[in-house]
């Protein structure tokens, strides 16, 4: 599904005009972003979280030259999908808990 099909289902759900879908789900993913952007968790109860994590610095190798060569460490977005729509995904029905993002944390 694409940023276009989200904002053409907010659209047809809720009666908003095109502008003010594409304004919502534009708003939606900024704030999610600027949230990341300041190292804060963002969890949607229902859905899953998102976090950045660090990843360090480690050796690699060229796969031409087979040469070691240094990685340098970055920071990583990462999503974890909360219990229910874990379970929705792989095809049981979601259990109805207000918590089930928290639970593997």
């Amino acid at each position: 599904m694409t940023k276009a099909e989200v904002i053409a289902l907010l659209m047809e759900r809720t009666g908003l005009s095109r502008a003010d879908a594409t304004n919502a789900v534009e708003t939606f993913l900024e704030r999610i972003k600027e949230g990341l952007q300041r190292g804060e968790k963002v969890s949607l109860v229902g859905f899953g979280s998102f976090y950045v994590k660090e990843q360090r610095p480690r050796n690699g190798r060229n796969p031409r030259t087979g040469e070691p060569i240094s990685i340098p460490g970055k920071r990583v977005t990462v999503f974890k999908p909360g219990k229910s729509f874990r379970e929705l995904v792989n095809g049981g029905e979601p259990t109805p808990h207000d918590d089930d993002d928290e639970d593997d944390d």
